[in-house]
């Protein structure tokens, strides 16, 4: 076996993958290093959506919209079906139709529609339930992957049609002036890239404890409507988002949004619960989620938290009867003030760590710029 590449990438998460296809791009060789035998982390535990509006402005917003051409691009030939497409923010309060329409003003929004109460129950009206509606914005530009699936597909393409070498079970003990230390071996790559999510004592432990790097914990769920008819036209987000997503969040009109919902919703807001809604094939609804942080993230689920979430969801979609036929826990690394970090503990290598769940949204873009910085700009 070929135990010499142009980088080796440790991580077979979303990260490391998308280091792996702009690898390929470029035409170098690459052989791609994980514990496991397949995804079971982050990169699979969340909505499959990726996400553009409502990204930070700036560097997240740039790569959440590069990251969304490239899946475009490797969807169809890696055989991922794309579930829906967009996303419907609906406003139930006076303070979250102001922060919509803000947001519909800035460069970000160019794209979206704003719409009024009555033009949303005119649109969504199937789905949504308007017994609280002040309006509601639609953007174009989000893509929905069932990432359980979409994962495993896109590391199965990159094998065998892109010529990835991947080395799985395969645990990393040390990587030291372009040798990769592992179960199985060394192997010798010119560039490394490590990108093992939260993983934060294994490999780099003092420069990633230097960042201040912990984790974030989260519920999900899976939640089956009763009528096997319902589909929702698009994602669908509400109020709560609008305070975490710092696209919207980030605005002078969310202040006021927030002062109300701090008195109107504090369980929410203490355990960082926000609606994200998107839809598979087989019509189960992806539903969370909360957040909470430290660096042992705790293995027990809160039933209050999901009832929470649920509460949510019901608050803004039709849904009687439905029921939750899946539960889990999702973790991720987190910095609250960076939504990435990337930096070289070595000059071969770079550590690159999406700190902020985004993954899915600019991992592609986040490669582009990591290779662009070991092997130089020309692709």
């Amino acid at each position: 076996m070929t135990s010499k590449y142009d980088l080796v990438v440790v991580g077979a998460g979303i990260v490391g993958l998308a280091h792996a296809l702009i690898a390929t791009r470029r035409g170098i060789s690459v052989c791609v290093v994980d514990r496991e035998s397949e995804a079971i982390g982050a990169s699979v535990r969340n909505f499959g959506f990726v996400t553009v509006t409502g990204q930070q402005a700036g560097d997240c917003w740039r790569r959440a919209r590069r990251s969304q051409e490239i899946w475009l691009e490797v969807a169809p030939e890696a055989g991922i079906v794309v579930e829906h497409e967009g996303l419907i923010v609906v406003a139930q309060r006076p303070e979250a139709l102001a922060v919509l329409e803000a947001f519909r003003a800035t460069d970000m929004g160019a794209d979206c529609e704003l719409f009024t109460a009555e033009q949303t129950r005119r649109h969504y009206g199937a789905v949504l339930n308007d017994t609280l509606l002040e309006g509601a914005l639609y953007s174009p530009h989000e893509r929905r992957v069932e990432s359980r699936f979409a994962i495993p597909k896109l590391a199965r393409w990159l094998e065998e049609a892109k010529g990835v070498t991947f080395r799985r079970r395969c645990h990393v003990s040390a990587v030291d002036e372009g040798r990769v230390r592992t179960s199985q071996g060394e192997i010798h790559g010119a560039r490394v890239v490590v990108s093992t999510n939260d993983d934060l004592v294994t490999l780099f432990p003092e420069e990633i404890a230097a960042l201040g790097i912990q984790r974030c914990w989260l519920q999900m769920l899976k939640v089956m409507p009763a009528d096997p008819g319902f589909r929702l036209p698009a994602a669908v987000m509400s109020d709560l988002s609008l305070v975490r997503y710092l696209g919207y969040a980030e605005l002078p009109e969310a202040a006021a949004l927030r002062a109300r919902l701090e008195q109107e919703q504090p369980q929410a807001l203490a355990n960082g619960v926000h609606l994200i809604a998107v839809q598979g094939a087989d019509g189960g609804l992806i539903v969370g989620d909360s957040h909470h942080y430290g660096f042992s993230p705790s293995p027990f689920s809160s039933d209050s938290l999901d009832n929470i979430m649920l509460d949510k969801l019901h608050a803004v979609l039709r849904l009687s009867g439905a029921r939750v036929a899946e539960r889990w826990m999702g973790t991720y690394a987190s910095l609250p003030d960076k939504l990435m970090v990337r930096v070289a503990p070595q000059p071969d290598v770079r550590l690159v760590i999406v700190t902020s769940g985004t993954g899915a949204s600019t991992a592609f873009a986040i490669a582009e710029e990591t290779l662009a910085e070991l092997f130089g700009d020309a692709a």
